[in-house]
């Protein structure tokens, strides 16, 4: 199958690369020359425009792009639509918000034109293990898809699924992140834990492997502390500064229109901002408050 990519950062060009390894036909597009040049290296045809992409994909096109959710993805797909014929198929596999997605899915169907949301995970070991894909679209140009989607994920018939219309797919990928962040600080509050407890001298990379195997929490994120921690038993070069890329937000902001209570979630997010704070205010104020009506002490800056 001919396809289109559209974004080649390191999740786009790894997976330019596992689709050449499959068998397909792959027309690679970055801003960035280098990008295009090393997917090129790997088999790829090299596109220097969005004009002259649309031109080297026979009709019915395919496009899948991996560019930044928001402003980036909003104008690659107008520029994209202005391009393409009735019947073509433009794929988001970045992690558009899944209201983005229903949106522009309904405006390229004003132009006969198909939108395919697909949640992606997999991170950098997507290429040698494969990617879960979570779809969203019209049934039929899901199915037309489908070589891709065999290819990209670990197996034909393993770890990718069309879970729903339009937007279900980024819909699911973000719940996906959400959980993904709760799991995350759970693990890293049990490790914190265990350091804390110092007369036992325990070696938590030993327990990492230990739990890897057998134990009902052994999962892909734990197989990952235990190689972190056999590369840096202290962590020591690495800051306490943990970023979010928006999923979680969004998660949370979904539970409360829902009325479902999320609170595992909301509050691995709130530590994932508090991470990023300097001497906070709010603990400053909060010292001040017990000195003010305990008289208890402060410690000074």
């Amino acid at each position: 199958m001919r396809i289109g990519m559209i974004g080649l950062g390191r999740m786009g060009a790894n997976m330019t690369r596992r689709l050449l390894d499959g068998g397909h036909q792959v027309v690679a597009h970055d801003l960035r020359e280098e990008a295009i040049e090393t997917a090129e290296v790997a088999g790829a045809e090299g596109a220097r425009s969005l004009d002259e992409l649309s031109v080297m994909l026979a009709p019915p096109r395919v496009a899948w792009m991996m560019v930044p959710a928001g402003g980036p993805t909003e104008a690659t797909i107008n520029a994209l639509a202005e391009r393409f014929s009735p019947g073509d198929i433009i794929v988001d596999g970045g992690n558009s918000n899944y209201k983005d997605s229903m949106r522009r899915a309904e405006a390229l169907r004003s132009r006969d034109l198909h939108f395919v949301d697909v949640g992606t995970s997999g991170g950098i070991w997507g290429l040698t293990e494969g990617y879960s894909l979570m779809i969203g679209g019209e049934a039929a140009a899901v199915e037309q898809l489908r070589p891709l989607f065999e290819t990209l994920a670990p197996g034909a018939e393993l770890g990718w699924g069309h879970v729903g219309p339009a937007g279900a797919g980024h819909f699911v990928k973000m719940v996906h992140n959400g959980i993904e962040y709760g799991m995350m600080q759970a693990l890293a509050e049990g490790f914190e834990i265990m350091k804390s407890k110092q007369e036992f001298g325990l070696d938590l990379t030993q327990i990492a492997e230990v739990w890897r195997h057998g134990s009902v929490v052994r999962s892909w994120l734990l197989d990952l502390i235990a190689r972190a921690l056999a590369d840096d038993p202290e962590l020591a070069g690495i800051r306490a500064w943990v970023p979010d890329s928006g999923e979680g937000r969004w998660t949370v902001a979904e539970a409360i229109d829902l009325d479902v209570p999320a609170p595992v979630i909301t509050l691995a997010l709130l530590q994932r901002l508090q991470s990023r704070a300097e001497e906070p205010f709010s603990f400053r104020l909060l010292a001040a408050l017990r000195q003010q009506f305990g008289g208890h002490a402060v410690r000074k800056a």
